[in-house]
């Protein structure tokens, strides 16, 4: 047997839960319910196909805090690491971080003032819980789109930064980066550019990347292509049902 040809980027490592990311753990496997996070029977059945199906950590939404409290009543009831994907709120991010959250997906850049970002900063730090900063091509600055007058990967890059600033004068480094785009050409450059300016591991994925089949082909070439690279830490798969409820790994968002 031939040694493989690829090298993996250096990263530095943190953990999600029970999960190391980036440097030299395995590259894990993520996925993200599609449940309504505040039905918790439903949540938690559905976490638990995906666990049994190969998913070593699982992304569920919290979008109010009536869902944060939803999302502590999860946890109670699964082992795997879940990551809680909150986007502007950050009366929320500190809401799960008490309720057992392992990550915050969260951009500090989108959630106001300095205070409120140095106390989710805060409650990360105390609660030893990581963060993932999580551009998307899709919901740029508005400056940033002004700038380039399209979404690029230098774009992409840019925004990436402007969060990791934050988190950097803040002295909080556990945390990986998502620079994710619906196009495979602008997801690969976006992410080609960023292993080179940062040592954070990177959480790979296609976003709207389409039906199961459609996100299969293009996530399998936008993140076969950086892996061949070296590039990548973590993966973003969905895991689909098919009609006789087999839960199987593919690709998609």
């Amino acid at each position: 047997m031939h040694p493989s040809p690829i090298r993996r980027r250096p990263t530095r490592k943190i953990r999600v839960g029970s999960v190391f990311v980036g440097g030299d753990a395995p590259i894990t496997v993520q996925t993200m319910t599609n449940t309504d996070t505040c039905d918790v029977a439903a949540t938690v059945a559905q976490i638990q196909r995906c666990v049994a199906a190969g998913a070593d950590i699982v992304r569920v939404s919290v979008p109010s805090l009536e869902a944060a409290q939803a999302f502590g009543q999860i946890r109670q009831q699964v082992t795997v690491p879940l990551v809680a994907d909150i986007h502007f709120d950050h009366r929320i991010a500190l809401a799960v971080a008490d309720l057992g959250a392992d990550c915050l997906r969260i951009n500090p850049g989108n959630i106001g003032s300095d205070a409120k970002v140095r106390e989710v900063v805060a409650a990360a730090r105390h609660h030893d819980i990581s963060i993932r900063i999580g551009v998307n091509a899709g919901s740029l600055e508005k400056d940033l789109q002004l700038k380039y007058g399209e979404p690029t990967g230098e774009a992409l890059l840019e925004s990436a930064l402007r969060h990791i600033d934050i988190l950097d004068r803040l002295d909080f480094h556990e945390f990986k980066v998502s620079v994710k785009a619906s196009n495979v050409f602008l997801t690969l450059d976006a992410y080609r550019l960023i292993s080179r300016q940062i040592d954070n591991p990177l959480h790979l994925g296609v976003t709207e990347a389409g039906v199961y089949r459609t996100g299969t082909v293009k996530s399998a070439i936008a993140l076969g292509g950086l892996l061949l690279d070296g590039i990548g830490d973590t993966l973003r798969v969905s895991l689909a049902a098919p009609p006789e409820d087999e839960v199987k790994i593919g690709f998609d968002i």
